[in-house]
């Protein structure tokens, strides 16, 4: 019976140990510096605006545990001695492991901007964020403005957190268009105009140059860089990316770039280690996908998939066909396959997009432009079937056909059919233009 010690108690992590337990007797720990019990991530942003309590963000019952036979260490581990099999925590104490698994996730990136260490500079990722959230900007009293720097789906929750308690939001968004690194150039001015709607001070090719901080030695401005201009504010929420939580590696014999370094098989280059979530970097990319992968669902597949090697059957991180969900306040947003913006759309992509006249709906379908394959879909404010846009990648179905199936693959065929003559229509317009 094998020591599995488990580093970050998040999705992957947990569902690692939950599968783990179900497949075998194996002694499980789960070492966390952040919180005594695993809590749903993606859920912080609703305690915030008061739709939950911190407690239901809880998936599980605190006996659950227990009754599972998990450990559960509370603890900050500094140094990994792979030779001795051992871990050294941040308070001198050490603990032996038969194999070592690497979970710890994400941290906010910080670019070496002045003050980005202030009381009052926070990100939006850990339980920690979210009471310094409530300390520092519980009402439009104590935070007079809050500034968010960085356009990606962390910092749209964080601005959409803020104003539900009627804080206003300056959004500092480096690019020309929020996120039009990812998304095609017609949902992402959709978006800008969304956002602006629900008002957001959005700043678009704005760089942060510095934070200052008041004669209490909070956070009093920022600077902008390409006007100098200072704006004031209370709190200032890092939102530019996430990077692999693996600092206390550096003086191990684990092989890492950016994330700890794995195979197929989530193995690193020490036998008996290994890695998975966001702190996990593919040493070869599966398909299109990055080699790093910061996604809630592909976490919980890779605590799957090592599961099974770790219990004797020995099994690839396979993921299948790319996929991933958000909202951008109350526009629903989901992606299927590949749709790439712009900047990354190669040569043999062409697209197809549509938009509803009230600007709060539509979508953009990606094809092989000589063979008519579909590609990929990305949907905004209407509802999509997973498995059956799955389905029809695995199939590789034409475009033709899946534009005229759409309607098999919402949620909502009444609320649905209102806009699918209309979709038809404009796509065979278009094919007819072309």
């Amino acid at each position: 019976m094998d020591n599995i010690v488990i580093i970050g108690n998040g999705i992957s992590g947990v569902t690692l140990a939950r599968h783990v337990r179900k497949f075998s007797d194996h002694r499980i720990t789960l070492i966390s510096g952040e919180t005594d019990y695993f809590f749903s991530r993606t859920a912080l942003m609703y305690v915030y605006m008061g739709h939950m309590k911190f407690e239901h963000t809880q998936p599980y019952e605190n006996w659950f545990w227990k009754k599972n036979r998990i450990e559960l260490r509370k603890g900050i581990v500094n140094k990994v001695d792979t030779n001795s099999k051992t871990l050294k925590f941040s308070n001198g104490e050490t603990m032996s492991y038969d194999k070592l698994v690497i979970a710890t996730g994400s941290k906010p990136n910080k670019f070496g901007w002045p003050g980005q260490d202030l009381e009052g500079v926070m990100g939006l990722y850990h339980k920690q964020d979210l009471d310094n959230l409530e300390k520092h900007a519980p009402n439009n009293e104590v935070c007079k403005r809050a500034v968010i720097v960085g356009g990606g789906l962390i910092g749209i929750e964080l601005a959409e957190m803020l104003s539900s308690r009627s804080i206003p939001v300056t959004f500092l968004v480096r690019e020309s268009s929020f996120w039009n690194g990812v998304l095609p150039e017609g949902e992402s001015q959709m978006i800008n105009r969304h956002i602006i709607k629900h008002g957001i001070d959005l700043r678009l090719s704005s760089n942060l140059k510095e934070i200052k901080a008041g004669a209490n030695g909070k956070v009093s401005s920022i600077i902008l860089e390409e006007t100098g201009e200072e704006i004031s504010c209370d709190v200032v929420g890092l939102t530019a990316g996430v990077s692999p939580n693996i600092d206390f590696l550096k003086n191990s014999e684990i092989e890492t770039n950016r994330g700890v370094l794995v195979n197929r098989y989530l193995e690193t280059n020490i036998p008996d280690v290994f890695a998975i979530g966001d702190c996990a970097e593919q040493r070869k990319a599966i398909g299109n996908r990055p080699t790093i992968e910061a996604v809630w669902y592909t976490g919980r597949m890779m605590g799957e998939a090592l599961a099974q090697t770790l219990c004797g059957n020995r099994m690839p991180y396979n993921p299948g066909h790319w996929f991933n969900s958000a909202k951008f306040f109350d526009i629903e947003y989901q992606t299927y396959g590949w749709v790439h913006s712009k900047k990354k759309k190669p040569d043999y992509e062409a697209q197809f997009h549509w938009r509803h006249e009230d600007d709060t709906k539509c979508i953009t379908v990606a094809y092989h432009k000589d063979t008519k394959m579909f590609l990929g879909i990305n949907t905004f404010g209407i509802r999509m079937r997973h498995k059956t846009f799955n389905q029809w990648l695995s199939e590789e179905r034409k475009v033709d056909y899946v534009i005229e199936h759409l309607a098999e693959a919402n949620f909502d065929p009444e609320f649905y059919a209102r806009y699918e003559t209309e979709i038809v229509d404009a796509f065979h317009k278009k094919l007819q233009i072309a």
